[in-house]
Order: C-alpha cells, then sequence, then structure tokens
C-alpha cells in the first residue's frame, strides 16, 4: 500500500515536471486568464461611456438648458454640438458622427408626461417638458441602454432633490439598480470568464495531455507499471486539479484588485462550487480522451463540444430566456451554464449557499453521471 501511494506520487510529481518544462502548455495556462480577463474587463464592454449627443435648439429655454448641462456633466453623454432642426441631427446620426439626438419639445403645464413626437418621452418635476430622444438603432442593446441612460437624466425634477431611491445616474430619477449600481460590465463577464476558463483548462489540457501520451505510444508502457491503470489516469489529472486552483484564486485576485468587482459572498463556498465544476470538467476531459485518438481530434471535440456551447449557449454573453425554446433545452445539458449563475449569485449578488442549490444539484449530478462514463469507458479500453 505504502509502495503503491509512493509510486503514485511519483507519477503526479513526474506530470507536473512535464507540464512545467512545457512553455507554451505554461503559457496558455497562465496567459490566457489574463489576457481574457482584461479583454472582457475593458475592451469588450457594455458600459455607456461619451455617448456623442447633439442637441436640437429648435425648442430651447432655461429649463432645458439645464438638463442639458446636467446630461453633458455625466460621464455617459458627450455634448458634441448643436444644431437648428431634427434633420440636421438625423443626418448627423446617420453620418457616423453623432450617436443621439436629443430635441426638446415645447413644455406641457398639464401633462408633464405626455409623449414627445414619435420618440420617447421624459419629463420632471420642475421642467414639464417633452423629449424626443433619437438613437442610431443599429445596434439595439446599446441604444435601449442610451435611451434609459438619458430618460433617466432628463428626468430628474430641475428645481428641486429626490433621496428617497439612490440610482448611478443622479439624484431623483426613481431608479434603484440592485447589485451592480455602476452597471460594470466586467460584473458580468467575470463569473463567464471563469466558467469557460476553468472549463477549457481542466477539460481541453487534461485530454490533451493523455491523448499526447497515447499518440506517442507511451501509455501502453505506463499501463503495464505495477501502479493501477486507474492510478495512473489520477495521476495525470491531480497536476491539472492545482493548476485549475491556482488560477482559480489569479482569476478572483484579479477581478478584485484590477477590475474592481468585490466578492460579496462566502469565499469558502465560491472555492466549493468551483472544485465541484472543476472536477466535473477534469471527468469531462477523461471521456474525451477515451473518444479521441490524436492530439488534433482532442483539439477539436473539445472546441466543438466546449468553446462554441460555452460562450453561445451558457448565458455567457447573451440571456437563455432570450433564446429560442429549442436552444433553452439545449443549453439545459451545458455545465458553465449553472456554473456561471451559481458565481453570478454567490460573487456578485452575495447569496448563501441555499439560494444555488439547484445549480449546486444539477453540477454534482453531471460530475457523477460524466465521471462514471469515463471510467467505463476507460475500463473497457483496456480489455
Amino acid at each position: 500500500m505504502f509502495n503503491n501511494m509512493k509510486q503514485f506520487i511519483n507519477f503526479v510529481i513526474k506530470e507536473a515536471k512535464h507540464i512545467l518544462r512545457d512553455k507554451r502548455t505554461m503559457l496558455i495556462l497562465f496567459g490566457m486568464p489574463v489576457v481574457l480577463m482584461l479583454i472582457f474587463g475593458f475592451a469588450i464592454t457594455n458600459d455607456v461611456r461619451n455617448v456623442r449627443t447633439v442637441v436640437v435648439t429648435s425648442q430651447m429655454d432655461h429649463l432645458t438648458q439645464q438638463a442639458i448641462d446636467r446630461l453633458a456633466a455625466s460621464e455617459y453623454f458627450t455634448i458634441i454640438t448643436t444644431v437648428p432642426t431634427p434633420k440636421d441631427a438625423e443626418l448627423m446620426i446617420r453620418s457616423q458622427k453623432a450617436d443621439m439626438g436629443l430635441i426638446p419639445g415645447p413644455a406641457s403645464p398639464s401633462n408633464p408626461l405626455s409623449k414627445g413626437r414619435g420618440g420617447t418621452p421624459t419629463a420632471g418635476k420642475g421642467s414639464n417638458h417633452t423629449w424626443q430622444i433619437m438613437v442610431d438603432g443599429a445596434d439595439p442593446n446599446m441604444a435601449q441602454q442610451w435611451t434609459t441612460y438619458a430618460q433617466a437624466i432628463l428626468s430628474q425634477p430641475i428645481g428641486g432633490k429626490n433621496d428617497l431611491l439612490s440610482s448611478p445616474f443622479g439624484e431623483g430619477a426613481g431608479v434603484r439598480l440592485l447589485y451592480n449600481p455602476q452597471m460594470k460590465s466586467a460584473y458580468n463577464f467575470v463569473p463567464a470568464i471563469m466558467g469557460m476558463l476553468l472549463l477549457l483548462i481542466c477539460a481541453m489540457m487534461t485530454s490533451v495531455s493523455i491523448v499526447r501520451e497515447k499518440e506517442r505510444g507511451t501509455m501502453e508502457v505506463l499501463l503495464v507499471s505495477p501502479v493501477r491503470p486507474l492510478m495512473i489516469i489520477v495521476a495525470k489529472v491531480v497536476p491539472y486539479l492545482l493548476l485549475a486552483l491556482l488560477i482559480l484564486a489569479m482569476i478572483l485576485l484579479i477581478s478584485a484588485t484590477v477590475l474592481d468587482v468585490p466578492l460579496q459572498g462566502s469565499l469558502g463556498w465560491i472555492l466549493v462550487v468551483s472544485l465541484i465544476y472543476i472536477l466535473l470538467a477534469l471527468s469531462l476531459g477523461l471521456l474525451i480522451s477515451n473518444i479521441a485518438q490524436t492530439q488534433f481530434v482532442a483539439l477539436l471535440v473539445s472546441a466543438m463540444v466546449l468553446l462554441l456551447p460555452t460562450v453561445m449557449l451558457s448565458g455567457m454573453l447573451f440571456p437563455v430566456e432570450s433564446m429560442p425554446v429549442i436552444l433553452q433545452w439545449i443549453s439545459a445539458i451545458i455545465p458553465p451554464r449553472y456554473y456561471i449563475q451559481a458565481m453570478r449569485k454567490l460573487m456578485i449578488m452575495g447569496v448563501g449557499i441555499q439560494e444555488v442549490w439547484h445549480e449546486v444539484a444539477v453540477l454534482i449530478g453531471m460530475t457523477a453521471f460524466l465521471l462514471v462514463v469515463s471510467l467505463k469507458k476507460f475500463k473497457t479500453r483496456l480489455e
């Protein structure tokens, strides 16, 4: 027993040294998380910043000017110019010189919330003005965000304050955003990146590592050693488990220090749920290694089974609820969907483990299923 354990530890050390000697593997393991975190945290963002705005001056008075000044003072909008007519504003948007046009309407004392002409009306308690907001709808998601932000700022009372509800847009908007008041995209992307990276690193790298041994013909040599074949596979998996935990700690550190994404929930439960997910990914990697005979096939299967479904169907970029019903059913078998949902609740919302029991139960069930199937196929292959 002692000799078997000593041999098992030696196999783990051997595999760890092999990983550490491979500079390309180390670059992928530690370079990819940093690059993806920075790209998704800073470059790929849905945050509203510096929306180029043109103002139509045909119905301007001192109250609308105050509202425009407040809009310009925010970090969300930049007033680039004023034009005399709505047609001029439309031409600027069409020529990509502006993103949004603001057309103040006449004062309406009897109906402070009356609709603007074909646009989105906003009015405050002190102004009783209507607004038409003209936006470039080529990107409907961003257009909706610009309109919402502009509505919130323009609807604030001019003469007084309303501190009943806090709002990222300023005082008096009557809007309260929970868990992410600054509406930072990083709050959404960090849990998603965790789900994608841990799955790719654990599953893809594990499957490629085992298939590489099969390609070189060294797997058969290892399997005839005194150590049980199953223990050899476990020994090859353990270094990736430790690396995944290290990468998880690095991701959490970057999110808290660089991206300013706070960890609202329990760090212990975050690690527990992540460990379950890592075991699931390792089981999936073992299953892929039993199917693939070459590293190319392993990478191809990993890309088809792991990368594309994770990005497109897990809720990482697009809400699952907005997908067609058939895609929602397909996404139900995508493991990252449940991990990402659990991390968003634990990290961003700060809920307890009882609020994510459904996601955890699904992950445990998937882990058990994949582990049983992969080990059974591995034993069948040995026979």
